[in-house]
């Protein structure tokens, strides 16, 4: 078994890898019709799937808008606007796993809805298909082992937004293969994304990081240090950070932020990873951030 650091593109290349042409994305919303446009920018042909017809037919929509303002601004043409959306096909079924080369769920970050639609997947979909997880804080070697392939099931991590951020983290889980992790690293650098290979521990290494700190920016709400406006301005003035932690944490969704840290102090049993109990009173008030239209900030919605 391999180091699970080595990304090299040439190694990667000699030792060979998957070839993935057609994708099922599973998970219509931000995260996975931004995957699809990616995907289908690259030349792939997606399945952009979701619970109901309506729903991944939104996220096709939403690919849409997204090309059609880079028309607008003559990022691209309106002939690959055209080529890109004929690439994308909605679907609510799983039945087109069967006929695909790799699977990346992007389903809100709930382990039993995730256990859920792997067990699916791995009872369509036939063997030699990859199954990924966008998944941004939870362990893929338990998500794997819901499944009769846990050397094919992997973490791809895209960040948000996924059309202009060039980083993912492919997760190696504990029995994830060589070949599979040498698949999923080609395959973000066909997406023009540049990939770094990570071992499986909670919250990975990005939001290992972000999410304490965003969590430290909001006990210095709850505990009267600065409002939020003065945190943020701290940190994109004194720290030359492109956001404050605060509308970051807005744009992410604090749900989702909440999500994260519980599942940071679940995996690790300490404290520093607490989350603030103004994070959870804000979730439980429904102020999620940009998405509900009130978070640390206010928002038209």
């Amino acid at each position: 078994m391999a180091s699970g650091y080595n990304t090299d593109a040439a190694m990667e290349a000699q030792a060979g890898a998957f070839d993935v042409q057609t994708l099922v994305v599973v998970g219509a919303g931000q995260m996975g019709s931004g995957i699809a446009q990616v995907a289908a920018q690259a030349g792939l042909t997606v399945i952009l799937n979701d619970i109901s017809t309506e729903y991944a037919q939104r996220g096709l929509a939403a690919v849409a808008k997204r090309l059609a303002q880079s028309v607008e601004k003559g990022r691209i043409g309106p002939e690959e606007m055209e080529q890109t959306l004929a690439r994308i096909r909605p679907s609510a079924s799983f039945a087109d796993a069967a006929a695909c080369d790799m699977v990346i769920e992007t389903a809100t970050e709930n382990m039993g809805i995730k256990l859920q639609i792997f067990r699916q997947l791995d009872d369509i979909a036939p063997h030699r298909v990859i199954l990924a997880t966008n998944t941004s804080s939870l362990p893929i070697t338990e998500i794997a082992a819901a499944t009769k392939r846990p050397d094919r099931v992997v973490g791809m991590h895209f960040m948000n937004p996924v059309q202009a951020m060039r980083l993912v983290e492919v997760i190696r889980g504990l029995a994830t293969s060589d070949e599979v992790c040498r698949t999923v690293c080609e395959l973000a650098r066909r997406m023009g994304k540049t990939p770094v290979e990570v071992n499986d521990f909670p919250g990975f290494v990005s939001n290992r990081l972000l999410m304490p700190m965003i969590n430290e920016a909001i006990y210095c709400v709850y505990e009267g240090v600065a409002t939020p406006e003065t945190i943020d301005r701290v940190m994109t003035l004194g720290m030359n950070h492109p956001m404050g932690p605060l509308a970051l944490a807005d744009f992410i969704g604090l749900d989702t932020c909440l999500s994260v840290m519980e599942t940071l102090y679940e995996g690790f049993r300490d404290s520093k990873y607490r989350p603030c109990p103004l994070l959870r009173k804000y979730v439980k008030a429904g102020w999620l951030g940009r998405k509900s239209g009130r978070g640390f900030y206010r928002y038209d919605v």
